[in-house]
């Protein structure tokens, strides 16, 4: 039966919209994520020794975004250089120009294989994982597999004496970077997971007590969603290389949650752009300060880089005008190039909203705080867009003609 009652589109009250956050935070498993014990986890996972030097995680989209995030954010930090225990590498399109040249990078004999998929039946997860298996010996010795517990991967796995480790249904895909999908390649990586959950439970414990950061994010939600008629691209203009995971992340966290059709049968969306400083400043900065009115832009800085490299003082003939930067840190030139486009923003264009995201250092607590201030921000921008925030029938449409078309091939 066919509903055609209409819903006054009326704006909820903080309170409600915060009521309505509670509620759902009992049945979508993502908000407890940041509270899990991971001692069980890590046990396991010292028991089983995996000696391999290199993971090969294969996944798409939400089982592989997250952790690729953290992972480039991480990579670099001198705490790593010397004592990661293992490297690791995505395999996510099925590409095959791409799938070679990823291959070409590892050593097949010292890898260890995670394969990742929430619905167990990912098309392109597990076409590549089949071409792997027809090139290198895998088996339960170098093999992990991270699913719900009554998938058909699960199925292979439990039949092939496999390791596996469970997605709880009540968490989605992009919602998952939390749970064992992030969890389980970078606890064996070498990272410390117990310092990304505080970081993620430091942003949850703030809000949930109605802290400082309830007010921010309450506010800048509401701010999306009473401008989303006029300001409906949403642009992160990140300022570290370090962060163009945490961009890719964001943009199908963003895109795959909030482009929806709401209860009044009316198409939703705000756009994700995803931007890197100082790269963007010569080319995507242009469109935003001269072009359309219809972009917010949030500026991420990482206060602290811990790395002193110098501009070297040295005179260059024909080009001693720009001497004036010799012995100047990086860390600080970057910076440096990002307050002057935040002020240059302000001060010129007070038509185009803007906000400030600083990052104290580059540590798993402050990348596990950034990450779960968006999955929040994300909630409650889907409560006043009245939407269900956590579905994706649009890519799932696109799945099923999919098989359709691969099964006539066969």
């Amino acid at each position: 039966m066919k509903n055609n009652l209409y819903y006054p589109q009326v704006s909820l009250s903080d309170e409600e919209i915060f009521a309505e956050i509670k509620k759902e935070r009992e049945h979508i498993g993502y908000y407890s994520l940041p509270y899990e014990d991971t001692t069980f986890l890590k046990a396991k996972l010292d028991s089983l020794n995996f000696t391999q030097k290199q993971i090969a995680i294969i996944g798409i989209g939400g089982s592989t975004l997250g952790t690729y995030a953290i992972y480039n954010f991480m990579k670099y930090n001198k705490q790593y250089n010397k004592t990661l225990k293992k490297e690791l590498f995505f395999f996510e399109s099925t590409d095959p120009v791409n799938l070679n040249g990823t291959l070409s990078q590892i050593n097949l004999e010292d890898t260890l294989f995670i394969v990742i998929s929430k619905s167990g039946t990912t098309i392109e997860t597990i076409s590549i994982f089949k071409y792997l298996m027809s090139i290198t010996k895998i088996d339960k010795s170098n093999l992990l597999i991270i699913t719900e517990d009554d998938s058909k991967l699960n199925t292979f796995a439990k039949a092939n004496d496999i390791n596996s480790f469970d997605i709880p249904k009540n968490v989605g895909g992009r919602f998952s970077v939390l749970s064992n999908v992030g969890l389980v390649p970078l606890y064996l990586a070498g990272f410390n997971i117990d310092e990304l959950l505080k970081g993620a439970k430091k942003i949850s414990t703030s809000f949930f007590e109605q802290n400082d950061l309830y007010d921010h994010l309450i506010k800048k939600a509401r701010t999306y969603y009473e401008f989303k008629d006029v300001y409906n691209v949403n642009a992160i203009f990140s300022y570290s290389q370090l962060l163009e995971g945490f961009n890719k992340w964001y943009i199908q966290l963003w895109g795959e949650s909030l482009g929806k059709i709401d209860v009044n049968h009316t198409n939703q969306g705000l756009t994700p752009i995803g931007l890197l400083g100082p790269v963007d400043q010569h080319s995507f900065l242009q469109l935003i300060v001269e072009g359309k009115r219809d972009k917010t832009v949030t500026f991420i800085k990482i206060k602290d880089f811990k790395d002193n490299t110098k501009i070297a003082p040295t005179t260059l003939q024909g080009l001693e005008d720009l001497d004036y930067i010799n012995n100047l840190d990086f860390k600080e030139l970057i910076n440096l190039q990002a307050d002057a486009t935040i002020a240059s923003v302000k001060e010129y264009k007070k038509d185009i909203p803007i906000d400030l995201i600083e990052i104290e250092e580059i540590s798993e607590y402050e990348i596990g705080k950034l990450l779960f201030y968006y999955e929040l921000l994300t909630s409650i921008v889907g409560k006043f867009l009245r939407i269900n925030t956590y579905d994706q029938p649009g890519v799932e449409g696109g799945k099923i003609i999919l098989k359709e078309m691969l099964k006539t091939k066969n």
